[in-house]
């Protein structure tokens, strides 16, 4: 009986296979065992997992465009040999006079060729600049910033000859950062003062408005100090009376005086061409 039921199971090994595979079945590889785990799901897609997910499109950064206003690149170049100083920058397409009572305007002059910073500007002589500005002393950096139509905005970065930081600045459209605006509205969108600071110290170009909007009194600080003539007007626009100043700070050599005074309709009704002393 024995010898029967052996002979049965030596039968029954040549026609089947090992216990726990099929015929033609090997074994899987440890690199690819090692993803089934008791957390594997029941059904996988080989497929879903050899598909690469979709590249996200990168937004095409358009040239020449800052602010979203289209510019053009220009240069200039003075001197030779070692000191030979070049300024890369961008300039307005369209001609425009800035909305701005900033005290300097920069721009590109057609006649000169050179960059210039002038209280006035005229757009038929040249064209505000506006965008990315560097100027290099051979292949030094020694100044960079950025223009917002004809006025410095945002950080500017100065250095020496061997680029190190020599002095950096802060603009909002062409005023100091650290300017005081008031308003006459929580809105604000009714502008009463613009006191201009640099370095702690009232420095630039002041306005006063009326609430209409036209200018009331503007004058210009140094060092804390009034200098110049700080003019005053009625809110139909026409002067009213001009103040004379020093015209450098702490100088005491000289007091304020009138220098001239209008009525309302324009007519002068004072003058004094002197200073007092």
């Amino acid at each position: 009986m024995r010898n029967t039921v052996l002979l049965l199971v030596l039968l029954l090994a040549a026609f089947y296979p090992v216990f726990g595979q099929e015929e033609g079945e090997q074994d899987i590889p440890e690199e690819i065992d090692e993803r089934f785990t008791i957390d594997t799901p029941v059904t996988l897609d080989f497929e879903e997992e050899e598909k690469e997910e979709p590249k996200k499109k990168k937004k095409k950064v358009k040239k020449k465009v800052f602010y979203g206003i289209k510019t053009k690149k220009g240069f200039t170049r003075k001197g030779q040999g070692n000191r030979v100083t070049y300024e890369l920058f961008y300039v307005l397409k369209k001609p425009e006079t800035p909305q701005t009572f900033v005290r300097d305007i920069y721009w590109y002059d057609y006649t000169r060729k050179e960059i210039r910073k002038t209280e006035k500007f005229d757009p038929e002589k040249g064209v505000l600049l506006h965008g990315p500005y560097e100027r290099r002393l051979g292949d030094v950096i020694v100044a960079k910033g950025i223009y917002y139509k004809g006025t410095k905005h945002g950080r500017w970065m100065y250095y020496k000859r061997d680029s190190t930081l020599d002095n950096k600045e802060k603009y909002f459209r062409g005023w100091p950062k650290e300017s005081v605006v008031s308003y006459y509205d929580s809105e604000r969108k009714k502008m009463k003062e613009i006191t201009p600071i640099e370095f702690g110290e009232k420095t630039g170009y002041y306005y006063r408005f009326y609430e209409n909007g036209q200018i009331a009194i503007t004058g210009e600080y140094k060092w804390d100090q009034k200098v110049g003539d700080w003019t005053e007007y009625y809110v139909n626009r026409r002067r009213k009376k001009i103040i004379s100043y020093p015209e450098k700070p702490f100088d005491d050599s000289s007091r304020p005086y009138i220098k001239a005074e209008w009525n309302e309709k324009g007519k002068q009704i004072y003058r004094n061409n002197k200073s007092a002393r």
